[in-house]
């Protein structure tokens, strides 16, 4: 795996500062489904923090993304207005997607983010087809595309792979591997569990990070990037983490028993926020977590303040 390496404090305080943001965000979900006013089914980010965090602080304004359907991470991450979010998770017509999309569809095209699916796989190859666009238009903006370890079992995941690299596309993959596709282990799914070695047979680097380091996983995603950027072509990275929640829903699940309690304490231990204190000091993080707080808070008001979307596209019934 990469290994950590020292960053600037203010590249430091960023990275903390959004980890922190996503996972107050989505404790607060949490903390507030039961109340019915979030219709939308929800497949949280908590415990895979710096795998968003990480990559989208190697990206630019300009580079798009096009995340799954556990994407709340991914939209803030890359700079996704939280009222915008937090109307569409209330259904609202200010929000991102006017209130219709929910959880696993947002949007953010002035930030990069370029829609999420619901499907598995389902935008791996509409990243690729965002690069080809982006390499016929000579720009110097670069894709990127996050998709979890069941991803991997899908046709489109190695097609896509190999187009991207015969094609040299500016574009890299970025696999966050849970261990878990819904309740099933990946050792009982894949025959090669090493993700990032699916690489290897289409001449692209693959990298194994931990995907709880931020550090390790920007240095990895900066690496990428650039090498997309400079007409390298693709790359692939395996970033190794944890949800710590249901796959889909707010609470949590262990008494299914496809995990242990004590498996979910040792990922917790090591999540991205306890490897990640040392990023700032404590008082800055106490400051972080009231000023987060506070527009959390703020946007949970816009939103529910926010009217109910009446049409799907208002500006065709009025023309």
């Amino acid at each position: 795996m990469t290994q950590t390496i020292a960053a600037p404090a203010d590249l430091s305080r960023k990275l903390y500062y959004d980890m922190l943001l996503i996972r107050r965000v989505e404790q607060k979900i949490s903390s507030i489904y039961h109340l019915q006013e979030m219709r939308s089914p929800t497949h949280l980010y908590i415990g895979q923090e710096a795998v968003a965090v990480g990559v989208c602080a190697a990206l630019r304004q300009a580079d798009l993304i096009y995340p799954y359907y556990r994407s709340h991470g991914w939209y803030l991450a890359k700079g996704g207005d939280l009222n915008a979010f937090m109307a569409e998770m209330f259904g609202r017509e200010t929000g991102c997607s006017k209130g219709w999309g929910g959880s696993m569809h947002l949007i953010d095209i002035t930030a990069g983010v370029m829609g999420t699916s619901a499907i598995v796989g389902g935008m791996i190859a509409q990243a690729a087809g965002g690069a080809l666009s982006l390499s016929m238009k000579k720009s110097d903006a670069i894709a990127m595309v996050p998709f979890g370890d069941g991803a991997i079992e899908e046709g489109v995941f190695h097609e896509t792979l190999n187009f991207a690299a015969l094609r040299k596309l500016p574009i890299f993959f970025v696999c966050e591997n849970n261990t878990y596709a819904t309740h099933t282990i990946i050792t009982e799914r894949q025959a090669q569990t090493d993700i990032f070695r699916h690489a290897e047979p289409f001449g692209m680097p693959g990298v194994l990070v931990d995907g709880n380091d931020v550090l390790a996983v920007h240095a990895a995603a900066q690496e990428a990037a650039d090498r997309a950027r400079s007409g390298g072509g693709p790359s692939l990275i395996e970033a190794r983490t944890y949800r710590l929640l249901e796959h889909c829903g707010p609470n949590e699940d262990y008494d299914l028993g496809y995990r242990t309690v004590d498996e979910i304490h040792h990922w917790e231990e090591v999540g991205p926020l306890e490897q990640g204190r040392s990023l700032v000091d404590e008082a800055d993080a106490r400051a972080m977590t009231e000023e987060i707080d506070a527009r959390v808070e703020a946007a949970i008001e816009f939103a529910r303040s926010s009217p109910f979307p009446t049409e799907l596209f208002p500006q065709e019934a009025a023309s």
